[in-house]
């Protein structure tokens, strides 16, 4: 892709990027709306849906450290990446010794004190992007980037991945190795040094699913989920009977009959599925279509960027946060086997929210124009 040059006129603003703004005003939007409606069937006793507080809470907090990721100039979460790399890490491999195990999975740290849960994972992707982005956007005076730092970038990602499948965690796991390998490329990290660790992963993840029964009965479920209607494909089955009665423009906001005990997980990894039931067609082209917007604009703001660490930190960002709903739109279509990630900004998640929300700010402040005088990215 040839360089994108800015032009010594363009004006100088501290103000978010348009685009980005309005896409995720709409997404954190909706998200509230479907927390309430979703939620609410859970606790009928209750004027407020305490989940729903509970998202209200996330989404403050989101607000702050969100707020806290664009006022922070760049340089220093740059100097920081690869402490709060390594504080992420230590968290994640928390959950391996002392974790809270729900559903088989031991992803889950409490908060002393509070008796608040929130899983690692989340962190440590988005610290793990900038930890990579810091890294390999040295070029120490060379046309592409050093073996050796393409070697340690490799180390960043692989350690995590690795506590990741312990615990178990295969979907994070696979879509953090994605991530990092496509802003490699991005770098210039030249696709002949890529194709032998791309392979290796793509046969360890089919080993690991022959080799887990609960993985091959995903696939499974997947394949033929009308065979497995009660079991193993029971939860995709409820999710094209919440697509099938949504129709063009749904049943109605809060009439849902799936999140009655019959979708599972219909709050958080299906919550698509209930936008389509309630909203129709139309909900879920809204919803797809500020996910595109927000890939629009947080592709242009890494064109725009002023600097290679400012281009791959854009382009990392806004794979993180579009890449995930890409998946879960997929899978609750079914078109992919279930992977387990939640919908960025809709779904319920309170770790997922909030680090969503630092993402925001700091691909927010990635689109910030600096100097008036013309500068030129090389993509290369």
């Amino acid at each position: 892709m040839k360089p994108h040059r800015i032009d010594a006129d363009d004006a100088e603003s501290n103000a978010p990027d348009g685009g980005l703004l309005l896409a995720a005003v709409v997404l954190i939007g909706l998200g509230v709306v479907m927390s309430y409606s979703t939620t609410a069937a859970m606790n009928l006793d209750a004027r407020i849906p305490p989940y729903f507080l509970k998202h209200l809470g996330a989404l403050l907090a989101g607000a702050l450290v969100g707020g806290l990721a664009f006022v922070v100039p760049l340089p220093v979460w740059r100097r920081l990446a690869f402490p709060l790399w390594a504080v992420s890490l230590v968290l994640v491999a928390l959950t391996l010794l002392v974790g809270v195990e729900v559903n088989g999975a031991q992803r889950w740290l409490t908060i002393p004190g509070l008796g608040a849960r929130f899983q690692p994972v989340e962190p440590l992707k988005c610290m793990t992007i900038l930890a990579v982005a810091a890294l390999v956007s040295r070029r120490d005076g060379h046309d592409e980037i050093s073996m050796q730092r393409t070697w340690i970038a490799g180390g960043l990602t692989f350690v995590p991945v690795l506590m990741l499948v312990g615990q178990p965690d295969l979907g994070n796991a696979v879509l953090l190795a994605v991530i990092v390998f496509l802003v490699l490329v991005v770098a210039g990290v030249p696709l002949r040094k890529l194709v032998a660790p791309g392979c290796a992963g793509v046969v360890a993840v089919a080993a690991y699913v022959i080799r887990n029964p609960y993985a091959l009965r995903r696939v499974t479920g997947f394949l033929d989920p009308w065979e497995n209607a009660l079991d193993e494909g029971f939860q995709l089955v409820q999710s094209f009977v919440a697509f099938g009665r949504g129709g063009l423009l749904g049943v109605g906001l809060g009439n849902s009959q799936q999140k009655l005990a019959y979708l599972p997980e219909a709050h958080t990894d299906f919550i698509l599925a209930l936008v389509a039931e309630e909203l129709g067609l139309v909900g879920v082209l809204v919803v797809l279509g500020a996910f595109a917007a927000l890939l629009f604009a947080g592709t242009r703001i890494a064109r725009q960027a002023g600097d290679r660490f400012t281009l791959l930190l854009a382009f990392g960002l806004t794979a993180l946060l579009t890449v995930p709903a890409l998946i879960n739109g997929a899978v609750v279509m079914g078109l992919v086997p279930t992977k387990g990630l939640t919908l960025p900004f809709l779904s319920y998640g309170r770790t997922s929210l909030i680090t969503s929300c630092f993402a925001l700010g700091l691909l927010a402040a990635a689109g910030r124009r600096t100097p008036r005088e013309a500068r030129t990215v090389s993509w290369h």
